[in-house]
């Protein structure tokens, strides 16, 4: 079966440093204005999903959500997130860790793609 998202050594590596100092972690990419291919890291008890998020998959127990309109334009790319040095200048969890979670994308292979899990969409 193939995955909707996947991780660099790097994300993982900051996934487990921050799960470790905040607890259960979960990420949200909305597509929003000001971000672009930054997600947000937030710790899940501060997250509420929405009847429009989706669940892409789970990276090392970390949920990552996208919202609907944004997999929308999504839906036929892998999604890779990696950290690079930096700052995510927002209000992540990644800001001032020296790191920045960014998300790339490539297209599936038509093997892929028929082997894609099924979308979950998250309702309350």
């Amino acid at each position: 079966m193939a995955e909707r998202i996947s991780a660099t050594p790097s994300a993982l590596e900051l996934i487990r440093k921050l799960s470790a100092e905040h607890g259960s972690i979960i990420f949200l990419k909305s597509g929003g204005c000001c971000e672009g291919s930054g997600p947000l890291c937030m710790p899940a008890h501060e997250f509420k999903p929405s009847a429009a998020d989706i669940v892409l998959g789970e990276l090392e127990d970390a949920k990552f959500y996208m919202s609907d309109s944004h997999f929308s334009f999504a839906e036929n790319m892998h999604t890779i997130l990696d950290a690079q040095p930096g700052s995510s200048g927002s209000f992540s969890l990644d800001c001032g860790s020296g790191f920045a979670f960014i998300t790339r994308g490539r297209l599936y292979s038509d093997e892929e793609l028929a082997n894609l899990p099924p979308v979950v969409r998250v309702g309350y």
